[in-house]
């Protein structure tokens, strides 16, 4: 299975983000590039809790099921799908390598990718792009994506096994950064942060003159919020998730003091801001001249209250909620105010929908 890299596409395909938590399922019908698109088709299923845990699928057949269920929430037939990818199997660098033809490259990526990788070459699929070539120094910037073969097949597997076929493996990074391509007037004018906040994983991606300058993922995300509130409470994972989501605790949790809850979420929002900021930090201290001009959120812990203030706070920084849905054409038959609260989350899924088909 060959990695995709950044591009928009013609032909339809369901953008599936398996993530953490939930599956969701995007089918759309893009107008052109500055011209918006059509949302077609969408289902979103949950997981149940360490279906995938660090990446790992520890329950393929729930996955399984999820991916049908969401397929048959959107009423979605279309066969091909674009996945992603993310976490600390995936790695994604820039480097730059003596001026040289594509072909050239292709017979030397192997060799070359084994001096900035930290796994096994023969153990990953290899994938690159060509972002620049300088006439004055004889150098060519490389963005360089290598993923574990084995994380690939367990996509490809339960995908298969769900009656589809896996026509594009992308990176989440990516995809998060072609929604935000579609959605946002000159994005190539400013350096902008992207961070996709997942359950288990956090995806930055600083794009500069359009192309991805800096890639990082985190492993941590929304579910430290539940497991704080869990421990706070003494409840149930699912209790502490429909808190953390700003539900009302049941009748057997009557007794939640408010205050407890805020000083866990508070806690939890001060370390992950922390991390991203690390990296935010790094990309800074590294470039000499690039300096980043916002920050966009997505995922569906951006959403979680104050953390787009505190993240202001922290680091200083214009920040506000990506929507990936800001360029829609008007849809029949999807509640506005469904698409407003779901819309942070479907960042993967639509730059994935977006991606060319290259099966066809």
């Amino acid at each position: 299975m060959k990695l995709s890299l950044p591009g928009f596409g013609t032909s339809s395909i369901v953008g599936l983000d398996i993530g953490s938590s939930s599956v969701k399922a995007v089918e759309i019908a893009m107008k052109g590039k500055d011209k918006g698109f059509e949302l077609k088709s969408l289902g979103v299923a949950p997981l149940p809790a360490e279906s995938i845990v660090q990446g790992a699928f520890l329950n393929s057949s729930a996955i399984v099921d999820a991916i049908r269920e969401a397929l048959e929430s959107g009423r979605i037939k279309t066969k091909e799908v674009a996945a992603a990818v993310s976490g600390h199997s995936v790695i994604v660098k820039k480097v730059s390598l003596p001026v040289m033809s594509r072909e050239e490259l292709e017979d030397q990526i192997q060799w070359e990718a084994e001096q900035y990788i930290p796994f096994d070459v023969n153990e990953v699929n290899l994938d690159f792009q060509i972002l620049d070539t300088s006439e004055v120094d004889g150098q060519m910037d490389i963005l360089l994506v290598a993923a574990k073969k084995d994380l690939i097949d367990d996509y490809v597997q339960v995908i298969s096994e769900a009656g589809l076929t896996p026509a594009v493996v992308d990176v989440a990074a990516f995809a998060v950064a072609n929604a935000y391509e579609a959605n946002y007037t000159d994005p190539s004018d400013d350096v902008v942060a992207l961070v996709n906040i997942g359950s288990q994983v956090v995806n930055i991606n600083i794009v500069e003159n359009g192309v991805p300058a800096f890639t990082r993922d985190i492993t941590t995300g929304g579910n430290q919020y539940t497991e704080e509130i869990q421990k706070a409470l003494s409840i149930s994972f699912e209790e502490a998730e429909r808190i953390k989501l700003g539900g009302s605790a049941s009748e057997q949790s009557q007794d939640v003091i408010p205050q407890e809850v805020e000083h866990a979420m508070r806690s939890v929002t001060d370390t992950l801001i922390g991390e991203i900021a690390r990296s935010l930090d790094f990309f800074t201290a590294t470039s000499a001249e690039s300096r980043i001009g916002k920050v966009l959120l997505s995922g569906g812990s951006s959403k979680v209250s104050g953390f787009e203030a505190a993240f202001h706070e922290r680091t200083s920084l214009p920040v506000e909620v990506m929507n990936p849905l800001s360029r829609m054409l008007p849809s029949r038959g999807f509640e506005p105010e469904f698409l407003a609260d779901l819309g942070p989350s479907l960042s993967v899924s639509i730059g994935l929908a977006m991606r060319r088909n290259e099966a066809q």
